[in-house]
């Protein structure tokens, strides 16, 4: 298989780990949430998970001993089989940002609940989850489950926002409330969420979330600022206090409390600049 960027291989990042040298793929397939399959060299190729090999009709009973113990170290186990034999397994590992665990512990600050909700192996996905403090693990499930998981949160009552950066992950970055595509991903997740972290770093989510706090704090005020000005002087120069103090309000302090209130929304809007993220 060669790197993505062709239409018709493969988005999901562990095929960029993939790489077979002075061999293209022929009658290539991506079966969703499986693995891939094709014709290497004349001989058919495939790559993917216990239910790729399951769908293939291959018996890796012995194999997925193996497979537990990579998993359980972490790391995605996949099965390879040749001309319709079993004859391997690749394991591959993302590692974890040293920023990861910092930014759940601060969602978890804020009151966030942190769901892993991932394709992968059970064992892999605890393994991960352990490591990280992530509070609830939902593993082996297909891209059209993420979106149902997403849909059964919200009729539980909570608002969500989902993070991700597959193919896989598109629906359910659609159906959230926020969806937070990472920008290293691929260009589907990031055409269906509503914010791109450009790094890829998932302190930007604690990031994104203190500023969008933030920013709604300053409206509200800058709210108040407009409608008190407003609030204050219309009566005044409707003639209010004239039957009682004779005051009348001079257009041009009329034209200047407008301005001023112009003044204060914008100033009060600037100081979104020092909010720390």
């Amino acid at each position: 298989m060669e790197r993505r960027g062709r239409a018709q291989r493969s988005e999901h990042p562990l095929a960029e780990a993939q790489v077979a040298p002075r061999q293209d793929a022929t009658d290539f397939d991506a079966v969703t949430g499986k693995g891939v399959r094709g014709k290497v060299g004349g001989r058919a190729v495939a790559l993917g998970n216990a239910a790729m090999m399951q769908k293939l009709g291959l018996d890796i009973g012995e194999a997925e001993a193996r497979a537990d113990v990579l998993r359980a170290e972490g790391k995605t186990a996949m099965f390879i089989a040749v001309d319709g034999a079993l004859v391997g397994i690749v394991a591959v590992a993302d590692p974890i940002k040293d920023s990861t665990a910092q930014a759940i512990r601060e969602l978890h600050a804020q009151g966030l609940r942190v769901i892993m909700a991932t394709g992968d192996n059970e064992r892999t996905a605890q393994a991960v989850a352990g490591k990280l403090g992530i509070d609830e693990v939902r593993a082996g499930i297909l891209p059209e489950g993420k979106k149902d998981l997403i849909e059964q949160l919200r009729r539980d009552g909570h608002k969500i926002a989902m993070a991700g950066d597959g193919v896989n992950d598109a629906p359910a970055l659609a159906a959230a409330d926020v969806g937070i595509a990472m920008g290293t991903g691929a260009d589907v997740a990031m055409e269906s969420a509503g914010i791109t972290l450009l790094g890829g770093d998932l302190m930007g989510i604690v990031r994104a979330r203190k500023l969008a706090r933030a920013t709604l704090r300053n409206i509200k005020q800058n709210l108040f600022f407009a409608f008190a000005y407003n609030a204050l002087g219309v009566p005044i120069a409707a003639g209010l206090l004239y039957p009682v103090t004779g005051l009348l309000l001079s257009p041009m302090i009329a034209a200047a409390a407008m301005s001023l209130s112009s003044v204060s929304v914008i100033t009060n809007a600037l100081r979104l600049r020092q909010v720390d993220l």
